[in-house]
């Protein structure tokens, strides 16, 4: 077996405007044009800038519209669709991203991969996370290869929602943590080789990256706008973690976000929230530091990354459900083995549950949610709004100049993105803080109180 083997993308290109390149960047597959996975919203958001290089240079293309789920179907669906291509470009987020990157596996295709947010790690990998059609994780499909290039328009993923930037840095945490404990180990890294130096190296600075520039990039993305702090921590959620979690190794960390896919309470949170409570539970399990254990808590605190079993929806849940998640995340197929000690499915239940009791007591709130009340002039409980409701909602704010947040739990968005609104859990209720003192628009809103 290889000592050293180092992944990575055939190119990574990171700026401003790319996504109205895409042709231009499309050119050297071929001259078959392109086969483009798109998600629904970034297609309704994006789909001139999407289209328009292809028009311009009049090279063929089709669009599809990602089905919502990398499953088999969604994975076989395309793979019949796009064989007339040169290219699979997938745009989008990580279950997006990951079905292309399997379809053009067995399609024996290139592929170019978008992130339109940077809340994983995935689009740099040479790897496909499979769920079942309800959303269970399936198993790891192993590539051949990473994607031939990856490009990332800084502008869309800085418009994005912050929530986004945090799951990736949520993601991003545990690169370290799981590297350093598969370098201890000696464990077999998802390309069939072992840690190297300069892969671990990677994945420190993507730690040290993240705790340096995290919370300022999260303030600034709440801001709304882009600064070099946000275009560091896009590189280290994208890039640095993305190679180094696949050229040193996962852990704990990502086998317990595995294991609570069996809760359907957790589908409704992004990939790195659930990650960064696997990555305080397997800091309990290494019995690390308690100096760690509390800054790794309360930086996630302070960018809204879950850290208690509230926090993930799961508030009250019973030893036995508990004991399932445990038991699914020492599957043999999954990636607790390669922790430096043996764990059982007990281990993980107390570590979650000694996690969840430990980030209770350590007070930080979240940045971004008490300026936002504290300034506002009124604040109004939604009801569970339908598709079109959330439409008609975001038209009507978005017609003044003044911010407006959605808050549930401890989530925060910007009530005027489409967006913003899609990713509230509508189920857990929701408060519209207003900056405006205007009786026409408070009347235009009372038919989404509850």
């Amino acid at each position: 077996m290889a000592r050293i083997k180092i992944c990575s993308p055939g190119e990574y290109i990171q700026g401003n405007g790319e996504i109205k390149r895409l042709s231009e960047h499309a050119a050297p597959f071929g001259d078959k044009g392109a086969y483009i996975i798109v998600d629904s919203f970034i297609y309704k958001n994006y789909g001139q800038d999407i289209e328009g290089s292809f028009k311009a240079d009049g090279r063929p293309y089709k669009v599809a519209v990602f089905g919502g789920e990398c499953c088999q179907t969604e994975i076989k669906k395309h793979c019949a669709a796009s064989t007339s291509y040169s290219v699979i470009i997938g745009i989008g987020g990580g279950k997006t991203l990951d079905t292309s990157k399997a379809a053009g596996y067995y399609n024996n295709m290139p592929v170019m991969i978008v992130p339109t947010a940077a809340s994983s790690d995935a689009p740099c990998s040479r790897l496909s996370v499979v769920y079942t059609e309800s959303g269970e994780f399936e198993d790891y499909l192993p590539l051949p290869k990473n994607p031939d290039m990856v490009l990332v328009d800084t502008d869309v993923v800085a418009k994005a929602p912050a929530r986004f930037l945090a799951a990736g840095i949520g993601d991003a945490l545990a690169t370290y943590y799981e590297a350093a404990a598969c370098v201890a180990s000696n464990a077999v890294t998802m390309t069939g080789g072992h840690s190297t130096l300069a892969a671990f190296s990677l994945a420190k600075l993507c730690r040290d990256t993240l705790l340096e520039d995290g919370i300022k990039a999260y303030q600034a993305v709440l801001s709304g706008v882009r600064t070099k702090a946000v275009e560091n921590v896009i590189e280290a959620n994208t890039y640095l973690s993305g190679i180094g979690f696949e050229s040193c190794g996962l852990a704990a960390a990502h086998a317990v976000h595995n294991g609570m896919t069996v809760l359907e309470e957790t589908h409704k949170l992004l990939h790195g929230e659930k990650v960064a409570f696997g990555t305080i539970t397997q800091l309990v399990l290494e019995n690390c530091p308690s100096e760690e254990l509390t800054k790794i808590i309360a930086f996630c605190k302070k960018i809204g990354l879950p850290t208690t079993f509230a926090d993930l929806g799961i508030e009250g849940i019973d030893d036995d459900r508990l004991m399932k998640v445990a038991e699914l995340s020492c599957a043999d197929n999954d990636t607790m083995g390669n922790m430096p000690f043996d764990v059982e499915p007990g281990d993980v239940f107390s570590a979650m549950k000694a996690a969840d009791f430990i980030a209770s007591g350590i007070a930080s709130p979240k940045i971004g949610a008490r300026p936002a009340v504290a300034d506002a002039k009124c604040t109004m409980s939604l009801r569970k709004l339908n598709m079109d409701e959330i439409k008609d909602l975001s038209s009507i704010l978005s017609k003044y100049q003044e911010d407006f947040e959605i808050m549930s739990g401890k989530y925060i968005s910007d009530a005027k993105s489409m967006l913003g609104l899609l990713n509230i859990d509508w189920d857990r209720g929701a408060e519209l803080i207003i900056h405006r003192d205007d009786p026409a628009l408070i009347k235009s809103i009372k038919k989404f109180v509850r």
